[in-house]
């Protein structure tokens, strides 16, 4: 289950909470009765780096066979 971050809207306090995905979002904390608001995030995956689009992956040669960029440059 996913965990939600809420902010307390008096103090600022922050809390995180397990919710599931159908579950609505808090108004209240469940335990003091408080305002609170979901606070919303990036995620927390970022890519760099090559190798993350088509044109980064490795090249077929005309045998079908899978080679590297450099590979097929010489090739060429």
């Amino acid at each position: 289950m996913p965990i939600y971050v809420y902010e307390n809207l008096e103090t600022g306090e922050r809390y995180e909470f397990e919710q599931s995905f159908h579950e609505p979002a808090y108004t209240h904390h469940p335990e003091t009765g408080a305002p609170i608001k979901r606070v919303i995030f990036a995620p927390a995956v970022v890519f760099k780096g090559s190798g993350w689009y088509i044109k980064d992956s490795k090249a077929e040669n005309k045998n079908g066979k899978k080679e590297s960029k450099s590979e097929a440059a010489a090739a060429d």
